[in-house]
């Protein structure tokens, strides 16, 4: 365990660590943003992450169609994420060109993140939730760690125009708005039929196929979130980084 004792962490960056367990005494924490997976953290005596779920589904009331095991409440929370998306990408087209390929504070572009949300279909939809063998969309972007990503048909080296993307996120869209019209909730809790063999993600077996589908749903909430903040910073001046 790493201890830090009476330092000055002001400004300090935290990116992609595990913080589980870690305990923070005698602290001064303003203006502190923290973005992640939140679960049984105490601040001075109180769990407070009950009271942060409870705020995001009173300000985003599709988390709580994302949760349901119904058919109908998976259908419209897909229809109400994809039209987030549409609104979205309108606005950046009335931003100025080029907007779309803008870094925030290191995070990915809006394009890139739309690449991944390619690569989060095909692997988590089309690979887990259909049994698909087939290679991932070239242009798919997966995180560092995602092993073999060229074996698997993903270009590294791609560097796609946003209406490229968009048009292969409204195919990938259409594929799955079809699949929810006639998916039961049988279907639904039945195992996942991933495929045998090395692919990602390797740690799908024996999930259901509504697990599955809801890391897709929660991926598309979660950086459409992303995308937003973002927007915002660019729109207010925010720091850029390319």
């Amino acid at each position: 365990m790493t201890t830090f004792n009476d330092e000055d962490l002001t400004d300090a960056e935290f990116r992609e660590c595990d913080l589980t367990r870690a305990r923070f005494v005698g602290v001064v924490m303003q203006d502190v943003e923290i973005d992640g997976l939140i679960r049984n953290v105490v601040i001075n005596g109180v769990e407070v992450s009950g009271y942060v779920e409870a705020e995001l589904d009173r300000r985003h009331p599709v988390r709580l169609l994302m949760r349901s095991g119904d058919p109908a409440d998976l259908r419209m929370a897909h229809q109400q994420l994809r039209e987030q998306w549409s609104i979205t990408v309108d606005r950046l087209r009335d931003m100025p060109a080029g907007t779309e390929h803008e870094s925030v504070n290191s995070e990915w572009s809006m394009t890139q993140t739309l690449r991944h949300l390619v690569f989060v279909h095909d692997s988590w939809f089309r690979r887990c939730c259909l049994g698909s063998t087939a290679l991932f969309t070239p242009m798919g972007l997966g995180p560092e760690f995602v092993p073999d990503q060229q074996r698997q048909g993903l270009d590294t080296h791609a560097a796609p125009e946003l209406a490229e993307v968009l048009a292969v996120r409204d195919q990938q869209g259409t594929e799955l708005a079809r699949w929810l019209e006639t998916v039961t909730a049988e279907d639904l809790v039945a195992p996942a039929p991933v495929p045998e063999g090395p692919g990602w993600p390797p740690y799908a077996a024996g999930k259901t196929v509504l697990e599955c589908l809801r890391v897709v749903l929660n991926e598309e909430w979660a950086h459409h979130g992303f995308c937003v903040r973002d927007l915002d910073l660019l729109a207010r001046g925010g720091v850029v980084t390319r």
